[in-house]
Protein backbone atom coordinates (compact mmCIF):
# COMPACT_ATOMS: atom_id res chain seq x y z
CA UNK A 1 0.00 0.00 0.00
CA UNK A 2 1.64 3.32 -0.86
CA UNK A 3 1.31 6.32 1.23
CA UNK A 4 -0.50 9.15 0.60
CA UNK A 5 1.88 12.13 0.17
CA UNK A 6 1.60 15.08 2.34
CA UNK A 7 -0.72 17.61 1.63
CA UNK A 8 1.10 20.03 -0.43
CA UNK A 9 -1.85 22.94 0.94
CA UNK A 10 -0.56 22.31 4.13
CA UNK A 11 3.14 23.18 3.63
CA UNK A 12 2.17 26.33 2.49
CA UNK A 13 -0.15 27.47 4.99
CA UNK A 14 2.93 26.18 7.19
CA UNK A 15 5.14 28.52 5.62
CA UNK A 16 2.64 31.58 5.10
CA UNK A 17 2.14 31.38 8.92
CA UNK A 18 5.97 31.39 9.89
CA UNK A 19 6.63 34.34 7.11
CA UNK A 20 3.80 36.12 8.55
CA UNK A 21 4.44 35.18 12.56
CA UNK A 22 8.39 36.49 11.46
CA UNK A 23 6.99 39.95 9.94
CA UNK A 24 4.88 40.48 12.86
CA UNK A 25 8.09 40.27 14.95
CA UNK A 26 10.05 42.31 12.92
CA UNK A 27 7.71 45.08 12.79
CA UNK A 28 7.24 44.91 16.52
CA UNK A 29 10.97 44.68 17.28
CA UNK A 30 10.91 47.73 15.52
CA UNK A 31 8.47 49.66 17.15
CA UNK A 32 9.31 48.80 21.10
CA UNK A 33 12.93 50.07 20.16
CA UNK A 34 11.39 53.17 18.83
CA UNK A 35 8.93 54.03 20.80
CA UNK A 36 9.41 51.55 24.22
CA UNK A 37 6.76 48.88 25.87
CA UNK A 38 4.58 51.65 27.19
CA UNK A 39 4.58 53.87 23.81
CA UNK A 40 4.00 51.21 21.56
CA UNK A 41 0.30 49.69 20.82
CA UNK A 42 -0.84 46.79 19.19
CA UNK A 43 -2.61 49.70 16.07
CA UNK A 44 1.27 50.72 15.45
CA UNK A 45 2.66 47.33 15.75
CA UNK A 46 0.06 46.27 12.98
CA UNK A 47 1.14 49.63 10.77
CA UNK A 48 4.86 48.69 10.99
CA UNK A 49 4.35 45.17 10.58
CA UNK A 50 2.47 45.92 7.57
CA UNK A 51 -0.63 43.22 8.32
CA UNK A 52 -4.21 44.11 9.94
CA UNK A 53 -5.39 44.29 13.98
CA UNK A 54 -7.37 41.73 13.22
CA UNK A 55 -4.32 39.57 11.55
CA UNK A 56 -2.01 40.63 14.30
CA UNK A 57 -4.76 39.21 17.16
CA UNK A 58 -4.67 36.19 15.65
CA UNK A 59 -0.81 35.59 16.41
CA UNK A 60 -0.66 37.60 19.66
CA UNK A 61 -2.87 38.30 22.03
CA UNK A 62 -1.13 41.42 23.12
CA UNK A 63 2.03 43.51 23.00
CA UNK A 64 2.72 41.63 26.51
CA UNK A 65 3.15 38.27 24.61
CA UNK A 66 4.47 39.73 21.64
CA UNK A 67 7.64 41.24 23.80
CA UNK A 68 7.49 37.49 25.30
CA UNK A 69 7.80 36.35 21.88
CA UNK A 70 10.82 38.79 20.75
CA UNK A 71 12.85 37.98 24.16
CA UNK A 72 12.33 33.84 23.53
CA UNK A 73 13.58 34.44 20.11
CA UNK A 74 16.90 36.05 21.00
CA UNK A 75 17.29 33.65 23.68
CA UNK A 76 16.89 30.46 21.00
CA UNK A 77 19.43 32.64 18.66
CA UNK A 78 22.07 32.60 21.00
CA UNK A 79 21.05 28.81 21.97
CA UNK A 80 22.31 28.15 18.17
CA UNK A 81 25.55 29.27 19.16
CA UNK A 82 27.50 25.76 20.44
CA UNK A 83 30.35 26.78 22.59
CA UNK A 84 32.66 24.01 23.07
CA UNK A 85 33.51 23.25 26.81
CA UNK A 86 34.70 19.71 25.99
CA UNK A 87 36.51 18.86 29.73
CA UNK A 88 38.94 17.14 27.43
CA UNK A 89 40.20 20.30 25.21
CA UNK A 90 42.97 22.42 26.87
CA UNK A 91 42.57 25.71 28.41
CA UNK A 92 45.14 27.48 25.40
CA UNK A 93 42.80 26.15 23.12
CA UNK A 94 39.32 26.80 24.52
CA UNK A 95 39.46 29.86 26.54
CA UNK A 96 40.53 32.15 23.70
CA UNK A 97 38.13 30.08 20.85
CA UNK A 98 34.95 30.95 24.09
CA UNK A 99 35.71 34.13 23.89
CA UNK A 100 36.06 35.36 20.54
CA UNK A 101 32.60 33.06 19.71
CA UNK A 102 31.05 34.32 22.93
CA UNK A 103 31.61 37.94 22.09
CA UNK A 104 31.08 37.38 18.84
CA UNK A 105 27.52 36.42 19.00
CA UNK A 106 26.59 39.06 21.96
CA UNK A 107 27.76 41.99 19.57
CA UNK A 108 26.85 40.78 16.24
CA UNK A 109 24.56 43.35 14.10
CA UNK A 110 21.38 43.42 14.84
CA UNK A 111 22.06 41.28 17.66
CA UNK A 112 21.48 44.22 19.93
CA UNK A 113 18.16 44.72 19.54
CA UNK A 114 16.21 42.43 21.76
CA UNK A 115 19.05 43.16 24.67
CA UNK A 116 18.32 46.70 24.86
CA UNK A 117 14.37 46.29 24.64
CA UNK A 118 14.94 43.08 27.30
CA UNK A 119 16.91 45.65 29.38
CA UNK A 120 14.17 48.64 28.82
CA UNK A 121 11.18 46.61 30.32
CA UNK A 122 13.22 44.35 32.94
CA UNK A 123 12.37 46.84 35.74
CA UNK A 124 8.32 46.59 34.45
CA UNK A 125 8.33 42.58 33.35
CA UNK A 126 10.77 41.37 35.47
CA UNK A 127 9.78 37.52 34.78
CA UNK A 128 10.55 38.24 31.04
CA UNK A 129 14.17 40.26 32.13
CA UNK A 130 15.11 37.25 34.58
CA UNK A 131 14.03 34.15 32.01
CA UNK A 132 16.10 36.04 29.61
CA UNK A 133 18.96 35.93 32.59
CA UNK A 134 18.93 32.50 33.40
CA UNK A 135 18.49 31.01 29.87
CA UNK A 136 20.87 32.76 28.00
CA UNK A 137 23.62 34.48 30.13
CA UNK A 138 23.62 32.41 33.36
CA UNK A 139 23.26 29.43 30.98
CA UNK A 140 26.44 30.10 29.92
CA UNK A 141 28.42 31.16 32.71
CA UNK A 142 27.19 27.49 34.69
CA UNK A 143 28.71 25.42 31.42
CA UNK A 144 31.84 27.55 31.12
CA UNK A 145 32.31 27.21 35.32
CA UNK A 146 31.92 24.00 34.92
CA UNK A 147 34.54 23.23 32.13
CA UNK A 148 37.10 25.35 34.36
CA UNK A 149 36.69 22.86 37.35
CA UNK A 150 37.69 19.54 34.92
CA UNK A 151 40.22 21.25 33.91
CA UNK A 152 41.39 22.67 37.48
CA UNK A 153 41.00 18.84 38.81
CA UNK A 154 43.60 18.49 36.21
CA UNK A 155 45.93 20.61 37.58
CA UNK A 156 45.82 23.29 34.94
CA UNK A 157 44.54 26.19 36.71
CA UNK A 158 43.67 27.09 40.44
CA UNK A 159 40.48 28.53 41.36
CA UNK A 160 38.42 28.76 44.19
CA UNK A 161 35.27 30.17 42.98
CA UNK A 162 34.75 28.50 39.93
CA UNK A 163 31.16 30.82 39.40
CA UNK A 164 33.49 33.90 40.01
CA UNK A 165 36.30 32.95 37.15
CA UNK A 166 34.26 32.22 34.97
CA UNK A 167 32.57 35.64 35.01
CA UNK A 168 35.74 37.62 35.33
CA UNK A 169 37.15 35.51 32.35
CA UNK A 170 33.30 36.45 30.45
CA UNK A 171 33.59 40.08 31.01
CA UNK A 172 36.92 40.45 30.51
CA UNK A 173 36.14 39.30 27.15
CA UNK A 174 33.65 42.19 26.98
CA UNK A 175 35.74 44.78 27.89
CA UNK A 176 35.88 48.22 25.54
CA UNK A 177 33.31 46.32 23.38
CA UNK A 178 29.41 45.03 24.63
CA UNK A 179 28.58 48.47 26.59
CA UNK A 180 30.05 51.02 23.15
CA UNK A 181 28.14 48.44 20.69
CA UNK A 182 24.74 47.91 23.40
CA UNK A 183 24.50 51.86 23.62
CA UNK A 184 25.27 52.46 19.88
CA UNK A 185 28.31 54.32 20.83
CA UNK A 186 30.04 52.11 18.27
CA UNK A 187 29.22 49.27 15.42
CA UNK A 188 30.06 45.59 15.99
CA UNK A 189 33.37 45.11 16.33
CA UNK A 190 35.67 43.50 13.98
CA UNK A 191 36.63 39.69 14.56
CA UNK A 192 40.61 41.60 15.02
CA UNK A 193 39.52 44.18 17.54
CA UNK A 194 37.84 40.80 19.48
CA UNK A 195 40.84 38.94 19.15
CA UNK A 196 43.03 41.59 20.52
CA UNK A 197 40.56 41.79 23.99
CA UNK A 198 39.67 38.38 23.86
CA UNK A 199 43.71 37.44 24.13
CA UNK A 200 44.61 40.04 26.38
CA UNK A 201 42.09 39.17 28.65
CA UNK A 202 43.27 35.16 28.74
CA UNK A 203 46.34 36.47 29.69
CA UNK A 204 45.07 37.85 32.60
CA UNK A 205 42.92 35.11 33.85
CA UNK A 206 46.36 32.86 33.50
CA UNK A 207 48.59 35.41 35.43
CA UNK A 208 45.69 34.95 38.13
CA UNK A 209 44.48 31.91 37.86
CA UNK A 210 47.35 29.39 36.58
CA UNK A 211 49.71 27.29 38.91
CA UNK A 212 52.33 28.87 40.53
CA UNK A 213 55.65 28.08 39.39
CA UNK A 214 57.86 26.61 42.35
CA UNK A 215 61.33 28.48 42.10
Amino acid sequence: MVAAPPNPLHLVVGDEESSKRRQILDGARKVFLELGFDGASMGEIARAAGVSKGTLYVYFPDKAGLFAAIVEEEKHEQGKVAFNFDPARDVDTTLPEFGRAYVAVLCRPGGGSAIRTVMAIAERMPELGSRFYTHVIAHTVDRFAAYLEARAALGELEIDDYQLAAWQFMQMCQATLFQAFIFQANPSPSPERIATVVDSATRVFFAAYRPKQAD
